[in-house]
């Protein structure tokens, strides 16, 4: 299986969107734990909209997104402190059960995890895919 991650750090709505189209991405699986945004375009409704008038699905899956600790760490740098925090976040059902979800729904088609870090080695997506599906290929997009 082969997912994709994007993260639209630094980034317009329109190139995330020509990023996912490129790599023939199908369906967007939005990580955050709040899908909201100061960037503007990346709030869950208005990013869902727009990715519909490009054939590309819009999935939130909440339970996967990083606790409010595990994102003030992300922020500092301390990436030691995110994965520790995440891996708790990991071990809850509603974690569990959205990521057996999201491999589900990467298996049905093309699929992206969207965050807000550009760089995936300082997001939680990079440790979400460790965890959840260690044999995936792993493709990032760089919008």
């Amino acid at each position: 299986m082969r997912i994709f991650t994007i993260g639209y750090e630094k980034a317009t709505q329109a190139e995330v969107i020509a990023a996912l189209e490129a790599a023939g991405v199908k369906r967007l699986i939005d990580v955050r734990a709040i899908p909201a945004s100061r960037r503007p375009g990346f709030s869950k409704n208005i990013l869902a909209r727009s990715l519909a008038e490009h054939d590309i699905d819009y999935v939130h899956l909440r339970a996967l997104g990083t606790p409010a600790e595990g994102r003030e760490a992300a922020r500092k740098g301390k990436t030691d402190v995110l994965a520790r925090v995440y891996a708790g976040q990991l071990e809850l059902p509603e974690a569990i059960a959205q990521g057996a979800q999201m491999l589900d729904l990467a298996a049905e088609k093309p699929s992206a995890l969207l965050c807000y870090e550009r760089e995936p080695a300082g997001c939680h997506r990079s440790l979400l895919l460790r965890t959840v599906a260690a044999e995936a290929e792993i493709v990032d997009l760089f919008a």
